[in-house]
């Protein structure tokens, strides 16, 4: 298998790591991408980001209630 952040996966496709990765395991090596995008386009005044584990995402919501969620109008 192939170790990620100190876990051992098995040889073949892994669908999401515990860090929110899709990666595939072979005996040469072991590729991985994100499962996740940077949200860049938004109210950086009013709004912070916060990774949510849970979803592999990032959620973009207001500085004063993070109940509340803002738009986001582009993401990397």
């Amino acid at each position: 298998g192939c170790i990620l952040d100190g876990k051992l996966y098995p040889f073949g496709d892994i669908a999401r790591t515990d860090n929110c990765f899709r990666c595939s395991c072979s005996q040469d090596a072991m590729r991985c991408c994100s499962l996740f995008h940077t949200p860049i386009g938004f109210d950086k005044v009013n709004c912070k980001v916060v990774f949510n584990k849970e979803s592999c995402d990032y959620d973009v919501v207001q500085k004063s209630d993070p109940s509340k969620q803002c738009p986001i109008f582009s993401r990397v």
